[in-house]
């Protein structure tokens, strides 16, 4: 099976393509430079793209892969700029039309818990999406418009809405690597916010290896969270990462305030994650990768 990833070199990206290198794949890293961890693996090739240029038929520049897990976004984290909708989403919406318009049989793409809004509660894939960031109503937007695709080209979707993911190569001003960083320091405290807020939080190798499977899922699995279903507060997660560094830091909550842009409570419903994740298993390794 032909593999193609975009934005390999971010956060999740780079995750992803571990993931993807552990497997019999054949992957394509499309990148807009290259970095020599994409071709660690002899398997990845690396193709040479700029995703805001027009292309007449990126599918084969890409050498007609099987499925491609689309994690390319750029401006982030400001979540507020209009240059999500206003540069961003067209961008997008080019490329991805250019994919699909030139055959693409697969489309794997990852959108947002923050298309809920300020949903509060347990967040299940049929509720309305309610952005109220410009980030998520950009990917909402590409949701809907590829949703109509389908209607018009024969293509599988899955669009897989990430929810609060941690772990190694997280941007430097994230809780997780602002943590790590001041145990490592030495230091006695750490200032954040009151830590009440409740999320749902997944280690990004779980996330990767999730994102993995349902890429090679021949199924067509439309939306689906990716997420623990654990309702968890950010205290208790700060909590769990210091007592596993054995660290004396104390907490100062309360110096940093809420985030406006989230609800206090909410977190996701994975019983179609779950139901996807079993069938796959059931399955077997080897018929994904056929």
């Amino acid at each position: 099976m032909r593999v193609a990833i975009t934005g390999a070199s971010g956060f999740i990206g780079r995750h992803v393509l571990c993931e993807l290198q552990s497997r019999d794949l054949d992957i394509v890293v499309v990148s807009r430079s290259i970095e020599r961890s994409f071709a660690e693996n002899t398997r990845t090739e690396i193709v040479l793209m700029d995703l805001a240029s027009r292309l007449s038929d990126p599918i084969q520049l890409m050498g007609a892969p099987d499925v491609l897990i689309h994690l390319a976004w750029d401006g982030l984290p400001n979540y507020q700029s209009h240059a999500h909708v206003e540069i961003e989403l067209p961008a997008q919406l080019r490329f991805l039309n250019a994919c699909i318009a030139s055959g693409l049989g697969r489309l794997v793409v990852t959108g947002t818990c923050f298309e809920y809004g300020k949903t509060s509660g347990e967040i299940s894939e049929d509720m309305p999406a309610r952005p109220c960031t410009e980030y998520g109503a950009a990917k909402d937007a590409l949701r809907k418009h590829l949703e109509d695709l389908k209607s018009i080209f024969p293509f599988h979707l899955s669009w897989l809405r990430l929810f609060y993911l941690y772990g190694s190569g997280q941007s430097k001003n994230s809780l997780y690597s602002l943590l790590t960083n001041a145990i490592r320091r030495g230091d006695a405290e750490f200032d954040m916010s009151g830590g009440e807020q409740v999320r749902d939080f997944l280690p990004i190798q779980e996330a990767a290896r999730i994102i993995v499977d349902l890429a090679l899922s021949p199924t067509d699995v439309g939306i689906v969270n990716v997420c623990s279903g654990k309702p968890t507060t950010v205290r208790e997660l700060a909590e769990t990462w210091i007592a596993e560094r054995h660290s004396s830091i104390t907490m100062n909550l309360g110096r940093l305030p809420y985030s406006e842009i989230e609800p206090m409570s909410f977190w996701g419903n994975r019983s179609k994650l779950d139901s996807i994740l079993g069938q796959i298993s059931s399955i077997g390794p080897g018929s994904l990768n056929s």
